[in-house]
């Protein structure tokens, strides 16, 4: 899997997670999305992404958009 789609599917997990959290834990776990949700915005704007940062120093093999 490359960088580019384990950042996808990371966030996609997460998105994922913050509504289920927010629909069966508490409502303030909608932060949690919003934060995804700016953090995946900035992302598209600046190009830095935190997860893509974590994800090389893993080994992750970079693919097109990272």
């Amino acid at each position: 899997m490359t960088l580019d789609r384990s950042v996808l599917a990371f966030a996609g997990i997460m998105v994922l997670l913050s509504v289920a959290l927010t629909a069966w834990v508490s409502p303030y776990f909608v932060w949690f999305t919003v934060f995804i949700g700016a953090n995946l915005l900035q992302s598209a704007f600046t190009g830095f992404c935190p997860a893509a940062s974590l994800f090389r120093k893993l080994g992750i093999k970079p693919g097109c958009a990272f």
